[in-house]
């Protein structure tokens, strides 16, 4: 349950900060046996901002790529099931270049980069993974050329800004100290202003999943720790605002504003969490649950079936 929390999380976090550069899939389907893609990246001839804000990450997305993020370290199962993927996708534009009678060049193809908080110094060697400091940096495994494999051990990164949106991605310590340079630098950076939102989601689905008291392992409670901080810190920021600003009507409607925000973007979370998409049926369901208090749809969010929440919130 929480690697599925976190692949979401995942998807949806690295669609925020590459949308601006490109185009961005998720869960992309590809042929043979009917696989998704986690993250396909299309990058635009005419990116809205520089792509070097995203640093490391940016430099990832200067061409064509897939990425894969895993919440626990990646197995070579995962790992040959990623590659298997990122073939079955160059074999399309492959038949689709054929079809069209033009001719596709290697760096055309997409790069596949899997996203590992660890990996074992075993594994690495049996994929031939090798770092190249000269050109990236340590962390970087570099399977042989022609397999267009990058394998990027986040807790191996240097702990720099250039490196920031892919510590996010990791776990533990390291998530910790990302989230709390994403605070500062989110500060001064109207940019980061969904990406917080994104974190905010995250807290809202394990807390929810603590406060049923739910399977959750010890780096995801510590996260709560530190995400919910942030998230009263920004509360507080918000409220020194508005008694800056000195003006009753609007504090309280932006205040209101906020709580329904927050609210939605819990529930929206849950849903997708528990259902793997809100769709429009599920979407009637969100205005009367906002109405509830968070202690009243939380369990409803969390026991009741698909088909009873429907049909609670039909009558």
């Amino acid at each position: 349950m929480t690697r599925f929390i976190h692949d979401q999380f995942a998807k949806q976090y690295l669609t925020q900060l590459l949308t601006p550069y490109g185009e961005v899939e998720t869960s992309k389907d590809i042929t043979a046996e009917v696989r998704q893609v986690d993250v396909l990246f299309i990058p635009s001839p005419q990116p809205t901002q520089t792509l070097e804000t995203l640093g490391i990450l940016g430099r990832m997305a200067t061409n064509y790529a897939i990425f894969e993020p895993f919440r626990n370290p990646v197995s070579k199962s995962e790992i040959r099931s990623c590659m298997g993927k990122l073939f079955d996708v160059h074999a399309d534009l492959e038949r689709e270049s054929k079809r069209n009678d033009t001719r596709i060049t290697e760096t055309e193809l997409p790069q596949l980069w899997i996203f590992t908080p660890t990996a074992s110094v075993e594994i690495l060697e049996s994929f031939n993974g090798t770092v190249d400091e000269e050109n990236w940096q340590k962390g970087l495994y570099f399977l042989p050329k022609g397999l267009k494999t990058v394998i990027v051990v986040i807790h191996q990164l240097p702990s720099t800004p250039e490196n920031l949106f892919l510590r996010i991605l990791g776990r533990g310590k390291v998530q910790r100290q990302a989230v709390e340079e994403l605070e500062a630098l989110a500060n001064n950076s109207p940019f980061l202003a969904d990406v917080i939102e994104l974190v905010h989601d995250l807290i809202a689905v394990l807390s929810a999943r603590q406060r049923q008291e739910q399977d959750i392992d010890q780096d995801d409670q510590e996260l709560i720790m530190k995400l919910s901080q942030m998230y009263q810190q920004q509360l507080e920021e918000i409220k020194k605002h508005e008694r800056q600003e000195g003006l009753q009507e609007g504090r309280q409607e932006g205040r209101q504003e906020g709580i329904e925000r927050e609210r939605r973007a819990m529930i929206e979370s849950i849903l997708q969490v528990r259902f793997g998409a809100v769709d429009s049926q599920l979407a009637t369901i969100i205005n009367p649950l906002i109405a509830m208090s968070r202690e009243e749809f939380t369990p409803l969010l969390l026991q009741l079936s698909r088909e009873e929440l429907l049909a609670r919130f039909a009558q």
